[in-house]
């Protein structure tokens, strides 16, 4: 037996938006890791978002974070760090749907309308806005369709819609 040291989901029980980081968070590792495959990265970077789910204003953006780290536990990460066409890590605006490699406004080329928006609080450039964490949302959710829930026959879960669907009609902090 165990008894938990702390209830998160009590201590925000009454902030609908950060509940709602907590649950999806929940769903989609139910949905993601491998049964009985050990994870430790992923388990302690899930009590370092619920944590922050509780002190930070900054709560929706290590959210997106979580995610991408997720994806790059599983083998999916994003290399945000310069741009697949040009080598270059200088206005990185965007990433490719195929590789996840983040790419420059110079790298665009005839591809732009096929490359996913880059929100800049991912490479260290200013802090979100409420466009930018949707955007983030966005990007995330691609690459877990793509390479996490699709192969498996599966669909993001209901509650990662439902974070989404809050974060975009309502203001949060």
């Amino acid at each position: 037996t165990f008894e938990s040291l702390r209830g998160f989901s009590i201590e925000i029980f009454d902030e609908a938006h950060r509940l709602a980081a907590l649950v999806a968070a929940c769903a989609i590792l139910e949905r993601a890791l491998p049964e009985r495959e050990p994870h430790p990265g992923v388990f302690a970077a899930t009590f370092a978002l619920f944590e922050t789910l509780i002190d930070s204003p900054f709560w929706a953006e290590a959210y997106i974070r979580w995610e991408l780290g997720v994806l790059e536990a599983l083998g999916f990460g994003l290399d945000l760090r310069q741009c697949a066409v040009t080598g270059t890590n200088d206005n990185l605006t965007y990433v490719s749907p195929r590789s996840g490699r983040a790419v420059s406004e110079d790298g665009t080329g005839p591809w732009r309308e096929r490359l996913l928006p880059l929100p800049q609080f991912l490479i260290g450039h200013g802090l979100s806005d409420h466009d930018q964490i949707l955007m983030g949302l966005r990007l995330t959710g691609y690459f877990l369709e793509k390479h996490v829930f699709f192969p498996q026959g599966d669909q993001q879960p209901a509650a990662r819609d439902l974070l989404i669907q809050r974060l975009s009609t309502q203001f949060f902090s």
